[in-house]
């Protein structure tokens, strides 16, 4: 596994989804655990219902905040699916962002270290 640069530490390992706008919690961990992993370089892993992706992060700013933006392709149930989103850190250590689903649903979610 490639080692992460500088930038992305504060990114780094499993995150719990523990909210979503457009899902609610007890679709969440329908499969496995929700989750959002980031590793290595550019490496990650999102997972909530039956939808599990791979991502392909890359590390930089938005709004002068360090930012996660990742395109994402994998399934949802046994369908090929595919799509993108971002995370940045936002108050008390959480994990905040938006996930999109190509030609479908999108939603805003929050994370916490886990």
């Amino acid at each position: 596994m490639a080692k992460a640069p500088g930038f992305a530490k504060a990114f780094v390992g499993r995150w719990r989804i523990v909210e979503m706008d457009f899902w609610d919690s007890d679709f969440l961990d329908l499969v496995e655990e929700a989750h959002l992993t980031f590793e290595g370089k550019s490496d990650g892993e999102i997972a909530f219902g039956a939808l599990k992706g791979f991502l392909d992060v890359r590390y930089g700013t938005r709004d002068g905040s360090a930012c996660a933006e990742f395109p994402w392709q994998g399934h949802d149930e046994d369908d090929p699916s595919c799509g993108r989103g971002w995370a940045t850190i936002g108050t008390a250590g959480r994990l905040v962002g938006h996930f999109y689903i190509h030609n479908g649903d999108d939603s805003a979610f929050v994370c916490e270290r886990g």
